[in-house]
């Protein structure tokens, strides 16, 4: 109930924008002062403005103004290219220091804010509110390579990071694009080293907007758009599955299981509910498009005493489904977020954040999808016609007077004794479910200047308290469905009787299942100090103590990080540049004596373009930096308690050896040995940056390279333990986790920039590019043929044989090693026997290729902005190269009783033994075709055109007289547009799930 007070109390705060109230005396006062900016030079032209941003005066070309104003009143002071200052007038008012705007504009990094042009360690960021204004798009994190170096859907080729939004560790999805300021991706060592053990793989940092003093500004945006699907995987139809089916039962030595007549009749069409050809992506089953809806209401404001924002957002979106229930799907998400900062005092300030976001899916109790993948065409219609049945059948008439299910008062749901429960009849029949997602967000903090302690030292804190609620709720209804026995009469086909497989039944009671609860607590507090010397020499320290919790319903322990760090810097006239960041972590999934480790990181950097001999060059600036250290993880120890020698017991009545004797005996089985010794894994890195602008900032360059190593990682290492240390059954083992495995990571990223002003065009072009490479540096392992070592092979290896085609005939198979996964016959696939002992087996597997399995090895963005008056087009596209997949789906691994795709229509036969692309077919398990081998293989090499945009400015003045409308744009784009690639059929495709979509929208925004 605390914790529910609490929450309650914060969200009223977040949610209503405040009114502050200031008394004012009514006698007015005499202000005269003077602006400058920060190096004293005094600025003319500055505009001084009231609350109503009403331009009551200038400073003329001293930087001086005088005004009469009432005491306690707000002024706005703003000048172009520097920061705007609101102020609170007082008769000691007499001098207003204002920064350039490219000073002004920070970035937020692990615990402070920090100068843009003076990053250094590995961090790009991306401003969001900017790129919202040419790119509309409804994922967070949707095609952040294109803008960030480093970001390929992790950072510089690690498996996960570490996501806070607005300082607290959760979900990508619990925020949306117009809710947030600015994405951080934090990629070095020394950027993530504040952030402990958990943060070693890399963070992104979400910060979401705050209100501003000035005038209520209301932004009101709305989305319309269609998503169509894309790469409809293409299966055969009955006659041709039954065709090719007879030639697989014919390659096995069987005789055909259909007859001629058979395949005439499901082929012809002529009556397809005796003979049916289902398909399940026909417009019978799924719609050409469905339809996404979003719209957003923001207002933000506020004074000098206190700023407010609030987000209110709405999305709905439906399904390609269109037939029985799922004509209901539909997925919704409301959402609401408040932030509000407050002036306490004078030297004490405070914010308090909230956010609730509310998520429904309707959908069915059905897989459609997963059907599709699986049932074949000619099994049975899904629906019975009622007037096909012969008149004087009584008991099938029966059947449909107490049907419960009689779909369209036309059909009975059809099935069979295996197909009882087909997808179709579920999602006619089967009942309805809702998914329910609940999410709960608070933060709130105190900052307080301590100048009176200390001049320069300031502090800070935060707290978050995060809940998460989700649960499936159904009906799940029983079903019968009907297999009709079919007669010809006088040409006329009829159902003489039908076969009814289970029962129309429906409980009435919900069921609610896969229910899940997260509470996530995040605290963190620090002493800042900030002071200039000499005005050359700027030093810099944080001491902060944080740390994190996060409880998952039916998990034992927490997800837990606690640290302390040690932020200092030193920044000489703004040429030398140097950081430590440090931290002391702790982890309770180590022994006792190991649960605390230091982490120690540090960066140089160097402003070469601040030196006498680049002054009057082509750079207007050039910073190198280098930056290194180690950080200690627990990231991946996979669990608690690993060091410890754990035994279990077995008392199901299986005994494998036991330590008494009699009745009720159980079995005792060790699970692993014990490591008291075992310390935290390390990431050690260096890495090298470089950030350029050249020619008057018309072209920007940054760049990173970076080598890192993951050492101490855990391994039960039976390559230095007897094979009867461990069993495979029992499963049981004596061996202990230790600290040997190794991993190195390295490569570069860089983004590249170009302005130019061609006519009344401006023009912007961007590229955007990460490389990574992996290497396994030290594995326990013991291999008997040394290409099969995964020392010195990326990690994310692909490993199979090499096949050398298909067998021919007898004579070619009899010449050949032996293969061992199965009988082999012409039209099989042939592989090489890689170590010479006459027989291919598993031990004759090399390396094959990348599979990408933590982004693509190369990553390139695109982007090209075009703005001609009042017309802006963007476009981006991203470029993937360098990894590999295989072909392993059941669309492509064909065999027994599968579903045939069209891929099977290449298949080896004597007739095409020159141009076939497909092994025989086979009603067998086909284990010898079936396995990974370069024959499988495909690069996934693309290019995707991510999105094109054109957006129009409206003139606000010239349409709407701006005095309530004060600006508005209106935009069309279009999603996913098109795929580049030699297996672009293969990517397009999904097996087994939805399609696929490219998404078309029309959009609107306006302030007031």
């Amino acid at each position: 109930m605390k914790y529910k007070n609490i929450m309650w109390f914060l969200m009223v705060v977040a949610m209503l924008s405040p009114i502050w109230v200031t008394a004012q005396s009514d006698q007015a006062i005499r202000i005269k002062a003077t602006v400058k900016d920060q190096t004293g030079f005094p600025l003319s032209v500055v505009e001084i403005k009231n609350e109503e941003e009403e331009v009551i005066t200038t400073t003329d070309e001293n930087g001086i103004f005088t005004i009469d104003v009432l005491p306690n009143s707000l002024l706005i002071v703003t000048a172009p290219g520097y920061e705007t200052k609101v102020l609170r007038v007082s008769a000691q008012m007499d001098e207003i220091i204002l920064y350039s705007e490219l000073e002004s504009r920070l970035v937020n990094t692990a615990y402070q804010k920090r100068d843009q042009s003076n990053l250094i360690g590995g961090i790009s960021f991306v401003n969001v509110p900017e790129l919202l204004q040419k790119n509309y798009f409804t994922y967070s994190l949707d095609n952040m390579e294109v803008f960030a170096p480093g970001f390929h859907g992790n950072l510089w080729g690690n498996n996960e990071y570490l996501l806070l939004v607005d300082g607290v560790p959760r979900d990508v999805g619990s925020v949306m694009p117009l809710e947030i300021e600015q994405v951080t991706f934090l990629k070095g060592i020394s950027a993530v080293a504040l952030y402990g053990s958990r943060a070693a793989k890399g963070v992104i940092m979400i910060t979401t907007k705050r209100g501003a003093a000035g005038k209520q500004r209301i932004n009101v945006t709305t989305n319309t758009g269609i998503h169509v699907p894309k790469g409809i995987p293409k299966y055969l139809g009955s006659a041709e599955y039954m065709t090719l089916y007879n030639e697989a039962r014919t390659n096995d030595g069987l005789q055909p299981l259909y007859t001629q007549e058979d395949v005439f009749n499901h082929g012809s069409g002529s009556n397809p509910y005796r003979y049916p050809n289902l398909d399940f992506y026909s417009p019978q089953y799924l719609q050409e498009a469905y339809s996404r809806h979003d719209g957003t209401l923001e207002i933000a404001g506020g004074n000098d005493r206190a700023r407010y924002y609030t987000n209110l957002g709405f999305m709905s979106e439906g399904s390609l489904l269109n037939f029985g229930q799922a004509t209901q799907n539909r997925n919704e998400r409301f959402n609401i977020r408040g932030n509000v900062d407050m002036n306490l005092s004078k030297n004490i300030t405070a914010f308090a954040d909230a956010a609730v976001i509310f998520y429904n899916g309707k959908g069915v109790n059905a897989n459609f999808f997963q059907g599709a993948a699986s049932i074949r065409p000619h099994r049975f219609s899904p629906l019975i016609p009622i007037s096909a049945l012969e008149e004087d059948d009584e008991a099938s008439m029966n059947f449909v007077r107490n049907s419960s299910h009689l779909i369209d008062g036309q059909f009975l749901l059809g099935g069979t004794q295996l197909e009882q429960s087909n997808p179709i009849a579920g999602i006619y029949a089967g009942g309805s479910s809702q998914f329910t997602s609940r999410q709960y967000q608070f933060n709130t903090g105190v900052n307080a200047d301590l100048k009176n302690v200390l001049p320069g030292l300031t502090f800070s804190s935060r707290f978050g308290l995060d809940y998460a609620t989700s649960y499936n709720l159904s009906f799940n209804n029983n079903y019968a469905v009907y297999q009709p026995q079919w007669n010809n009469y006088a040409g006329q086909d009829l159902i003489s009787g039908l076969t009814r497989f289970g029962q129309d039944a429906s409980s009435r009671t919900q069921n609610i299942n896969n229910s899940r609860f997260q509470q996530t607590m995040a605290m963190s507090a620090q002493l800042n100090y900030k002071t200039v010397i000499n005005e050359h020499h700027e030093i810099s320290a944080i001491l902060v103590a944080g740390g994190f919790q996060r409880s998952v319903s039916e998990v034992y322990h927490a997800v837990s990080n606690a640290n302390v760090g040690l932020h200092l810097a030193y920044n000489f006239k703004n040429k030398y540049l140097v950081e430590m960041n440090n931290a002391i972590i702790h982890s309770a999934r180590l022994p006792e004596n190991n649960r605390r480790a230091f982490s120690p990181t540090m960066s140089l950097g160097w402003r070469i373009s601040n030196e006498e001999f680049l002054q009057g060059s082509i750079f207007d600036n050039l910073l190198l930096s280098v930056s290194g250290g180690i950080i200690h993880t627990d990231l991946d120890i996979q669990d608690y308690y690993l060091y410890e020698q754990v035994y279990t017991q077995q008392g199901d009545g299986t005994v494998f050896y036991t330590w008494k004797d009699g009745l009720n005996n159980i079995s005792t089985i060790s699970r692993r040995g014990a490591n008291p010794n075992m310390t935290f894994p390390k990431r050690e890195e260096v890495n090298f940056g470089i950030d350029a602008s050249l020619f008057n900032n018309r072209l920007a360059f940054t760049g990173s390279y970076f080598l890192s190593r993951m050492s101490g990682l855990l391994v039960q290492r039976s390559d230095v333990y007897p094979s009867y240390f461990t069993t495979g059954f029992p499963a049981s083992s004596f061996i202990p986790f230790e600290n040997y495995n190794s991993d190195q990571r390295s490569g570069f990223d860089f983004n590249l920039n170009w302005n130019q002003k061609l006519g009344a065009a401006n023009l912007n072009f961007g590229i955007v590019g990460t490389y990574y490479n992996t290497k396994a540096l030290q594995r326990g392992e013991n291999w008997q043929d040394p290409y099969q070592e995964r020392t010195n092979n990326p990690i994310d290896a692909i490993w199979g044989l090499r096949n050398q085609g298909f067998f021919g005939n007898t004579e070619q198979i009899n010449a050949s090693p032996t293969q061992i996964f199965g009988e082999v016959l012409p039209g099989d696939l042939r592989y090489a026997d890689q170590n010479g002992d006459g027989r291919v087996t598993p031990q004759d597997e090399v390396f094959l290729g990348r599979g990408g399995w933590f982004g693509a090895p190369l990553t390139l963005g695109f982007n090209v902005t075009a703005q001609v008056k009042n017309f802006t087009f963007f476009a981006m596209g991203v470029a993937r190269k360098g990894a590999y997949a295989m072909q392993n789906s059941s669309y492509f691994w064909v065999s027994g009783e599968a579903k045939y795709s069209e891929v099977v229509r290449d298949r080896w036969t004597e007739g095409t033994a020159e141009s076939a692309t497909f092994p025989r077919l086979t009603t067998l398990n086909g284990a010898n075709n079936f396995r990974n081998s370069d024959f499988w293989l495909y690069s996934t090499d693309r290019f995707d055109l991510a999105r094109v945009q054109l957006t129009y400015n409206v003139p606000a003045e010239q349409f709407f007289g701006g005095d309530f409308i004060k600006g508005m744009n209106v935009y069309i784009n279009g999603s996913n547009l098109l795929t580049l690639s030699p297996n672009r059929k293969i990517l397009e495709m999904n097996i087994g799930t939805a399609p696929q979509t490219r998404f078309f929208n029309l959009g609107l925004s306006a302030q007031f």
